[in-house]
C-alpha cells in the first residue's frame, strides 16, 4: 500500500513538473520564481526550540546528534567528556532543565 501511494505521488509530481517553469542553477533564474500561493496566503507561525540542550548550553537542538551521531563534533564530545561522567545520557539533562530565570516580561 505504501509503495502504491509513493508511486502515485511521484507520478503526480512528474506531471506537475512538466507543466511548470524551468529554472537554471543560478541566482538570476531562481530569483524569478513567484511565491507559491500556499505560502503567500497562509499564516506562518514561528516557534523556538528550547530543550534539554539548553542545560549544557554548548549546541543547538541538534546537540544529541552532534554528540552521539555518525559524525560527532570533536568540540562537543570533548566538552561532554570533561564536564559529565562517561555514562551520562541526553535524558540526564531532564531534571536540570528549569526555567528559573524565565520572564514573560522581557521588553
Amino acid at each position: 500500500m505504501v509503495k502504491l501511494v509513493f508511486i502515485l505521488l511521484f507520478s503526480c509530481s512528474l506531471l506537475q513538473t512538466s507543466e511548470q517553469q524551468r529554472y537554471t542553477p543560478n541566482w538570476e533564474s531562481l530569483d524569478t520564481r513567484p511565491l507559491p500561493k500556499w505560502y503567500d496566503e497562509s499564516k506562518i507561525g514561528i516557534f523556538i526550540h528550547w530543550g534539554l540542550y539548553s542545560v549544557p548550553a554548548m549546541s543547538s537542538e541538534w546537540m544529541w546528534w552532534n554528540w552521539k551521531g555518525t559524525d560527532p563534533s570533536p568540540t562537543l564530545v570533548d566538552y561532554m567528556n570533561k564536564n559529565y561522567p562517561p555514562d551520562w545520557t541526553y535524558a540526564n539533562f531532564g531534571p536540570q532543565f528549569r526555567a528559573d530565570l524565565y520572564s514573560e516580561n522581557y521588553s
